[in-house]
């Protein structure tokens, strides 16, 4: 049997729907930040040193979100 699902809903709606944080305001503020290093013409410029606390975070929460997947999905196999 295969059953296809459609749903018709914007990327923001799906953000809200999961239960994901509106990372917008964090997205402009990190390339601001990138923005003014680069202007001001830092010596060794790096943006991974500039970037990396805070994509540290995100690969957790992101760690966080698939092991709660696996743990559904685990569970609802073992109760058929």
């Amino acid at each position: 049997m295969k059953v296809n699902i459609e749903v018709d809903m914007t990327p923001e709606e799906f953000r809200k729907a999961m239960g994901l944080p509106d990372v917008q305001k964090f997205q402009e503020e990190v390339m601001s930040r990138i923005q003014q290093q680069m202007e001001a013409g830092v010596e060794g410029y790096d943006p991974l040193s500039l970037m990396k606390p805070f994509v540290s975070q995100g690969f957790d929460s992101v760690e966080t979100y698939q092991k709660m997947m696996m743990q559904m999905l685990n569970s609802y196999t073992q109760q058929k």
